[in-house]
């Protein structure tokens, strides 16, 4: 769980990760907000790469493709293919 655990860090350091009380585009009130967008430089998407293929590869998923819907799915499918 090392993975999730530098994750949850990551998120937290570049504030991707917040809680609070923040209102949702629906409507509802959550107690903390995630707002990928925010994984916006080179050495983040890269670590974030890493998190996500050590993931999918300790999984034992098998798969053929990675799927990035844009627009922040792009950036992340292709670090994901190049960690």
């Amino acid at each position: 769980m090392i993975i999730a655990k530098d994750f949850i860090q990551l998120a937290l350091k570049k504030q991707v990760l917040r809680f609070g009380e923040f209102t949702l585009k629906s409507g509802r009130i959550s107690p903390y907000f995630f707002n990928a967008g925010l994984f916006d430089d080179g050495e983040s998407l890269a670590l974030l790469g890493e998190y996500y293929a050590q993931s999918i590869e300790q999984s034992g998923l098998q798969f053929d493709m990675l799927y990035g819907p844009a627009y922040k799915g792009i950036p992340i499918a292709t670090t994901i293919a190049t960690a």
